[in-house]
């Protein structure tokens, strides 16, 4: 899932180089933090969180396919 974030936001942002995603692994669940550049804050998130739905839209039907919950966050 890390690897599918990564990808996304690179292609997203106008500084890849500064994409990081961390992945946390819960008893239950899968956390991915996405971390950019402030400035790219908002090309990832996108007019009312549109982008970032969209996102985690794709990484939970992936996510469906190997039968595991994963939560995105966008983090500051």
């Amino acid at each position: 899932m890390k690897e599918l974030v990564e990808v996304i936001a690179k292609a997203l942002v106008e500084y890849p180089d500064e994409v990081v995603v961390t992945e946390k692994e819960t008893e239950k669940s899968i956390v991915v933090e996405l971390r950019v550049a402030q400035s790219d804050m908002g090309k990832v998130i996108g007019k009312q969180g549109r982008i970032a739905k969209a996102i985690r839209s794709v990484v939970k039907a992936a996510a469906a396919r190997e039968d595991k919950k994963v939560i995105v966050e966008i983090v500051q």
